[in-house]
Order: structure tokens, then C-alpha cells, then sequence
């Protein structure tokens, strides 16, 4: 089911399947998306006053803003990017501008619908990939083809060329597999050529806009010769054959269209470049040159890609962060204006860390099972000491660092790792894990505060 059928509901309860509470945040979510479509449907005029509901999502660390963000990224159908907000830097210092984001979404989305139009054309993608196979095989022999007469009329019966017998049976050969080490010379695109100073003053990413344009210019004339086997040929000339019966500037149209009215942008860590308690110095004047950056991107703004100009008036900005040293009032008022949804996640209890840990479509306990089972080791969880798990969890959250749900990771890495280790050695044995199991393995760790502070 795509997500322009799925209900606000229906978007809740796919995020449900992964990520444990967290109610509010998922409804805001959805609504969010769900308002995506609504937009699309009204009439122009309309439609275009009608500008996203930014949304600020506050939380500790590892209680699930980072999930539903990637979660979201995979359930929705829309052009969809994670970035950090920590890698930018004002306009006028080495690093990320915050342009980027923007250039990535559009990439993401080029990549997504090229991959689309992929699937419609995977026949002629093949049998154009044989031909030029064969052609690499055999020299000089080409498939036959019907050429009309003066009069446009095709001729009844192909004459065959020269070596067609010897091509047909190196194309049943082929199709068997029986050439795939066979050497091949393919020509390919290569690296660039000597490096000449002309990008005076650009950073690396208005480089690679450049050097993208000039290789548009010059593409097809850097090619060399390389000596593959036939399997890396055939990857090479699908990539080459696919590039030729896509349009381009068709995939473009298609993506830019996309990004401007479907795409979301995920900014986490946006809590550190809020300026702390107000002050004022470098490292917060820094932060606020971020800020002020960002803002004309939330707000609505062209920004020029490799792929031509792109309005963000129409993308949706998600941010989050844990607002431990700050909160959302120490973001300037014009970024705080442009997310008028804000939504608190909870911290977790040891009833949430069970859930996590038995409930969701990939939980922990799920995934330690089945790795593994691969070396035919069995491990069988009581109900109770999953229950201890879940303690043990909130227990170390409480006396040292909060950390969520990550917390439940290094436990069970602890509590696993003899028989991780011992594991190929164990092959058809079950590990029964009981209270007393974990005890052994935890207990003493969780005892000695300051160990588990530095193990746990």
C-alpha cells in the first residue's frame, strides 16, 4: 500500500510494528503526511498558501526520535533525508552549508525515481546488455537486422551475417553461464583528467556542482579501455544500457516535482546550535550564523542544485533533539515560528524496555535468536527474565546516563557474549536464558556502580 492510500491510522499503527509508545509523536507524524496528500488535492491557488506544518520532536536520546525518522523514511513514498544539524557551519567557514541538504534530498530523489524507471525497462535493458556482450565476444559480428529498400519495404527473409552461427552459440553459452570468466576489453568512463586551479574560492560541494556541468559538456570523451571478466562487463554495460533508455531530464522533472511538494528533511541534534542560556559568545554566535542559515531554507527558498533550482516552500522539516542543555525557546524566534508542532517523547520505563524487547517486528530478542541460529544454537528466553532485562535497563538509566533504548543493547551484548563467542562450538545446544542466567552474567556488574558505569 503506498502512502497516499494509507490514513493517519494505518501510518501509526506501520510505526507501531517497530517502535514501542511514543504516541504523540507518531500522530503527529502522520498527520503531518497525511496533510502532504490533502494539499496535493486542492486547487492550485489554494495549495500554494498552504505551507507544511514543521514539527519539533524533544526527547532523551534513544527513546525513538532517530527510529521513527528512519522508519518514516522507509514507510513513506516521498523523498526523504537525515542530517545532522551539528555538520553545518555558517556561510563563510570550511564545511557543510546548509544548501547541502536541500542538494542531498534532490540527489535521494533522482536516485528513487531513476531506480522506478528501472523496472519498466528491465527487459530492453538485457537484451540490449546481451547484444553489446556479444559484440565484446565477437568483433566484427553484429545481430542481423531487416534494412529496408529504396521503397521503405522490409525484405521477407534477414540475410544472415558473417559469424551469425558462431554468435548464436555463444549467446546459448552466455545464457548458460559459461563465459562468465572469460576476459573482455570494455570501454568506460574515466577519472578525471589533470587538475587545473579554477575553482578558486568554491568549497567542495559547489566544486562537484562544476565539475558535474563540465562533465556534461565533455562526457564521452574521457573513456579508457579496461580488462574485465564477463560478469563485471555485463554490470558495467547494464549501468551504460539503462542510462540510455532513460530520459534524464524526464527523471529530473519528475524528482524536482517530488522534493517541491512531497519531500521531508529530518534535522536532528537541532537542540545543539540553540544558543545555551542566552549567552554570547563565539561558539554560540556560531550556532545563531547556523540558525540563520537554516531559516531561509524552512521558510521557503530557491536553492541551485546540480540538477537545476529547487523550492523548499513545500518540504517538510522535521527536527528533534534532547534539549538537555538547552530548550526550543533558545532557537531564535523566527526558526521556533517556522515549527509550530511540537511534540515531547517520554522517557522509558522497564514495562517500555519489555515491550522493546519482545513486542516489535525486529525486537532484540528476535534478532539475538536468529543470528544465532545460524550456528544451529538455540536460545530460549523466560518470560521472567526478559522481565529482569527490562529492570536491569531502567535500573542503569536511572544511576548513570540516560540512554534509552540503547541501553538494552550493550546488556544483551553482555549477556551473550560467552555464547556468542563459544557458539560454533555449541552447535544443536540450547541455551535456556532464566532470572538466575542473567543474575550470573549482570549481577555483579550492576552491583559495582562505578563498573557499570563504564560497562553498561
Amino acid at each position: 500500500m503506498g502512502l497516499e492510500l494509507k490514513t493517519p491510522k494505518e501510518i501509526v499503527s506501520e510505526l507501531d510494528r517497530y517502535i514501542i509508545g511514543q504516541d504523540k509523536a507518531k500522530k503527529a507524524v502522520a498527520i503531518a503526511l497525511r496533510n502532504r496528500l490533502r494539499r496535493s488535492r486542492l486547487p492550485d491557488d489554494l495549495r500554494d498558501e498552504i505551507a507544511p506544518k514543521n514539527i519539533i520532536m524533544i526527547g532523551p536520546t534513544g527513546v525513538g526520535k532517530t527510529e521513527i525518522a528512519r522508519r518514516l523514511s522507509k514507510l513513506c513514498g516521498a523523498p526523504f533525508i537525515k542530517v545532522e544539524a551539528t555538520k553545518f557551519t555558517e556561510v563563510g567557514y570550511v564545511g557543510r552549508d546548509v544548501e547541502s541538504m536541500v542538494r542531498d534530498l534532490m540527489a535521494a530523489a533522482v536516485s528513487m525515481v531513476k531506480t522506478e524507471l528501472k523496472e519498466g525497462i528491465q527487459e530492453e535493458v538485457m537484451a540490449a546488455t546481451e547484444e553489446a556482450l556479444l559484440d565484446l565476444l565477437l568483433p566484427g559480428s553484429k545481430a542481423p537486422q531487416s534494412i529496408p529498400d529504396n521503397q521503405g519495404n522490409l525484405p521477407d527473409v534477414i540475410p544472415e551475417s558473417p559469424g551469425a552461427h558462431t554468435r548464436e552459440v555463444l549467446r546459448r553459452k552466455l545464457r548458460a553461464g559459461e563465459l562468465e570468466d572469460r576476459i573482455v576489453e570494455v570501454k568506460v568512463s574515466g577519472g578525471g583528467g589533470p587538475s587545473i586551479e579554477i575553482f578558486s574560492g568554491s568549497n567542495f560541494e559547489s566544486m562537484d556542482m562544476k565539475m558535474g556541468a563540465l562533465g556534461n559538456i565533455f562526457g564521452g570523451m574521457n573513456k579508457k579501455t579496461r580488462k574485465v571478466n564477463v560478469a563485471q562487463a555485463r554490470e558495467i554495460l547494464q549501468g551504460e544500457q539503462t542510462d540510455k533508455l532513460i530520459d534524464n531530464d524526464n527523471a529530473i522533472d519528475i524528482a524536482r516535482e517530488r522534493v517541491q511538494n512531497m519531500g521531508i528533511i529530518f534535522i536532528d541534534e537541532i537542540d545543539k546550535i540553540a544558543n545555551n542560556n542566552g549567552k554570547s559568545g563565539g561558539q554560540d554566535v556560531s550556532r545563531e550564523g547556523v540558525q540563520r542559515d537554516i531559516l531561509p531554507i524552512v521558510e521557503g527558498s530557491s536553492v541551485n542544485t546540480k540538477y537545476g533550482m529547487v523550492d523548499t516552500s513545500h518540504v517538510l522539516f522535521i527536527a528533534a533533539g534532547a534539549f538537555n542543555l538547552s530548550k526550543p525557546s533558545d532557537l531564535i524566534p523566527e526558526l521556533q515560528g517556522r515549527f509550530p508542532i511540537r511534540v515531547e517523547l517520554e522517557d522509558l520505563n522497564a514495562d517500555a524496555f519489555e515491550m522493546i524487547l519482545t513486542q516489535p517486528k525486529t525486537a532484540l530478542i528476535k534478532q539475538y535468536t536468529e543470528l544465532l541460529g545460524t550456528e544451529d544454537v538455540s536460545l530460549k528466553f523466560t518470560d521472567k527474565a526478559i522481565r529482569r532485562l527490562a529492570e536491569l535497563a531502567e535500573e542503569v538509566n536511572t544511576s548513570t546516563e540516560n540512554i534509552g533504548a540503547r541501553r538494552l543493547h550493550t546488556i544483551m551484548e553482555h549477556l551473550l557474549e560467552e555464547v556468542s563467542f563459544n557458539a560454533p562450538e555449541m552447535q544443536g545446544e540450547t541455551v535456556d536464558i532464566t532470572p538466575e542466567y542473567v543474575e550470573e552474567r549482570l549481577g555483579d556488574i550492576i552491583q559495582n556502580r562505578d563498573l557499570s558505569r563504564y560497562i553498561l
